[in-house]
């Protein structure tokens, strides 16, 4: 004994009848936000946590990445 279709749109319908679609937006995008937050927090520690020794590659990564996103200089002939 499962949830039907109808009946999900039944409380849809009724969940967009109490708040209206533009404060059920404003709650979507609060809500996808904070995941975001929640995620960069949880790579940032994780970044803490690596040795230190391992933070020399990355800066070379850096430097690589830098490089390669510098638009490439127009010759004109």
């Amino acid at each position: 004994m499962g949830i039907s279709i109808w009946q999900l749109l039944i409380v849809l319908g009724i969940v967009i009848l109490l708040f209206g679609t533009k404060k059920l937006r404003n709650i979507g995008g609060d809500l996808g936000g904070a995941i975001r937050g929640f995620k960069k927090s949880m790579n940032d520690d994780d970044d803490k946590t690596k040795d230190p020794d391992s933070l020399e590659g990355e800066a070379d990564e850096q430097t690589s990445q830098a490089a390669e996103e510098k638009p490439k200089e127009k010759s004109n002939s």
